[in-house]
């Protein structure tokens, strides 16, 4: 499948999407695309957001505001995420989990990149309605499918 199909078909079924990247073997490449790919995601997301506030408060500039959250999803956050994944297998494993240092990468990686839709839309109400319940709800939203996402990516990694 495409990469817009199977973001599609985790929405559907997340576990079956991770079991078939699974299945395809080791691919440190194509899990490295993923964690790219979201991150630049959601940087772009943040453009609304920087801009409305640029808008509205003139210290910082826009093209600063944006520098720095390139620093930070392009560079800071894909080795955080990569300390994540660790962590995440080494409690899997203390949990029984049989799963390797690349599938617990993949299952984080593929769900962050699999709930990046929701991010855009997060950064588009953000960058419209500004902060208020509409940026919370979104911004909930995103963070509880990529936590589901991620929580069940996990368990067909880490499974026997």
């Amino acid at each position: 499948m495409g990469l817009l199909a199977d973001i599609g078909a985790t929405y559907r079924g997340p576990r079956s999407v991770m079991r078939r990247h699974l299945a395809i073997g080791q691919r440190e490449d194509r899990a490295l695309m993923y964690l790219g790919l979201a991150c630049i995601l959601i940087f772009i997301a943040q453009w609304p957001r920087l801009r409305r506030e640029a808008l509205f408060d003139e210290a910082i500039p826009f093209d600063v505001r944006v520098g720095g959250a390139m620093l930070a999803w392009i560079f800071i956050v894909p080795l955080l995420l990569y300390a994540i994944a660790a962590l995440a297998h080494i409690a899997a494993r203390a949990l029984g989990g049989q799963g390797t240092w690349y599938s617990a990468r993949l299952a984080l990686f593929w769900s962050l990149l699999a709930a990046s839709p929701l991010w855009l839309l997060n950064g588009l109400v953000a960058g419209f309605a500004g902060s208020g319940p509409q940026m919370m709800l979104t911004g909930a939203a995103a963070l509880g499918v990529f936590l589901v996402f991620w929580a069940l990516c996990m368990i067909e990694a880490e499974k026997p």
